[in-house]
């Protein structure tokens, strides 16, 4: 493993390496947010309907999902600089493509090469801080590198609305460049190389395995309801899909270097974080892509107006990521993940009251409420996720905690899209009337999965975490 070969380096990357990692994640999630906020203009450009537009987003989550297991093992192999400078490359020139898409097929391979990049992106630079910082510090750590990157999602939606309203949607995609070539300068000036401490084969019977079992589950999902698909084979491939997940549970049993080492879930706080995140995203997965169609074909608000109000959510989050270390050390992780995922829960209710009649300023007081806690929930559980685990196991732990936030994420998305169009039975989607009734009945339907989720962080004791959050005073 190379380290910082003295002092004042380590205290160097240490000061620079957040920097380093928010601004990849800043376009990343900027990336993201717009195009939750364009779904609308681009349905019309690529003359497809808004819902049908979901293939778009869960194609991108579903590509990561799939890369990030084998993140883990490149960054091991070839080094954390050469991997994440890599990868910020392919999200840069994917996102060029995307915007030179003329159909949604091209738009969708784009958007997986996308994917591909972000895969190797996001656990990378979370493993190098994982790395860099001892536990007590590794919260704070954390925080800060996420308070940069969430003004993604605060300039997100409202520079998506202004382009789509003044601009062609394609526009979107090239914001990426600028900022992809700042993260290369400095990922070259200021990134340590970490390497494995020893080399293991890649699973590629593993990668087989997993990969085509998650991708075959999310297509389902993905497709349910929107294509003519028979019952029979319906059940068939989902039978297929989880037998694939199942083979693969047990050939990580019966080898030595498996892709995904599953007895990591054996570590009680690590189970509990990356299973409980799984079930509570399962409720949230569809939030950023249901209320801009709230917001825009519910409330008949154009696109800069609706981005405007996805914009207070990310500003509380903000907010909370600077209070958030100290929420843990006076309550514990176990009270904040129980009350935090209940009040989650209610505040997904509560969107279905939104409508056109509902003042500007409720729906801010909403927005600001879900940022709020969204936040606390995220950083509470991705934190205590490597509480207890031992530094030679952290590439393995990134690389599955990772691979399960995506995926709960494109299942949280198509859960969404595919309650939204159960309760609109049918009906045309040129119906604002019956969308804004289907939209209302999804928040209510996704607020008390939420709500029942709670229950996964019962377990929790309370002295669970206190390595991190008690460190970060």
């Amino acid at each position: 493993m190379s380290i910082p070969a003295t002092i004042e380096q380590a205290a160097t990357v240490k000061k620079y390496l957040p920097w380093v990692v928010a601004i990849a994640l800043f376009m990343e999630q900027l990336d993201s947010t717009i195009i939750n906020t364009a779904v609308p203009a681009m349905a019309n450009s690529l003359q497809v309907s808004p819902l049908s537009l979901k293939a778009v987003v869960t194609s991108y989550i579903l590509s990561l999902a799939v890369g990030i297991p084998v993140s883990g093992w490149i960054a091991d192999k070839f080094g954390t600089r050469k991997v994440f400078s890599l990868a910020v490359a392919i999200f840069t020139l994917s996102s060029v493509l995307c915007g030179l898409s003329l159909n949604l097929p091209m738009l969708v391979a784009a958007r997986i090469m996308q994917g591909m990049g972000a895969a190797m992106m996001m656990p990378v630079g979370r493993l190098t801080i994982v790395r860099t910082f001892p536990k007590s510090e590794l919260l704070a750590a954390m925080n800060f590198v996420i308070i940069p990157a969430l003004i993604g999602p605060l300039l997100g939606p409202t520079v998506g609305g202004l382009i789509v309203h003044w601009l062609s949607w394609r526009v979107i995609f090239f914001v990426n460049i600028p900022v992809g070539l700042a993260a290369q300068y400095l990922i070259h000036r200021h990134m340590p190389d970490y390497y494995g401490e020893e080399s293991r084969p890649l699973d590629v019977k593993g990668l087989v395995l997993f990969g085509t079992g998650a991708a075959l589950l999310s297509w389902l999902l993905e497709i349910f309801g929107e294509h003519s698909i028979s019952a029979p084979m319906t059940f068939g491939l989902f039978a297929l899909a989880l037998s694939l997940l199942a083979w693969y549970g047990w050939h990580s049993q019966h080898t030595a270097t498996p892709l995904l080492r599953l007895q990591l879930f054996d570590v009680r706080t690590f189970r509990v974080s990356v299973v409980g995140g799984f079930i509570t995203r399962l409720g949230l997965g569809g939030l950023p892509f249901l209320l801009p169609l709230l917001y825009q074909l519910g409330l008949n608000l154009p696109a800069w107006q609706s981005g405007l109000l996805m914009m207070p959510a990310a500003a509380a989050a903000m907010f909370m990521k600077l209070i958030a270390s100290g929420v843990l050390r006076r309550f514990g992780y176990r009270k904040v993940l129980i009350l935090n995922t209940l009040m989650i829960g209610v505040t997904i209710c509560t969107f279905s009251l939104i409508t056109p009649g509902t003042p500007w300023y409720m729906i801010v007081l909403l927005s600001l409420t879900q940022g709020f806690f969204n936040s606390l929930q995220f950083t509470s559980m991705n934190s205590m996720a490597y509480a207890d685990i031992k530094p030679a196991d952290t590439s393995m732990a990134s690389t599955i905690a990772s691979t399960l936030q995506q995926m709960s994420m494109s299942f949280g998305l198509a859960c969404g899209s595919l309650v939204t169009a159960w309760y609109l039975s049918g009906l045309p989607q040129s119906d604002k009337v019956a969308v804004t009734s289907a939209l209302h009945h999804a928040f209510l339907t996704l607020g008390i999965m939420t709500l029942f989720s709670s229950i996964t962080f019962w377990s929790l004791r309370p002295e669970d975490g206190e390595s991190v959050s008690k460190g970060s005073a």
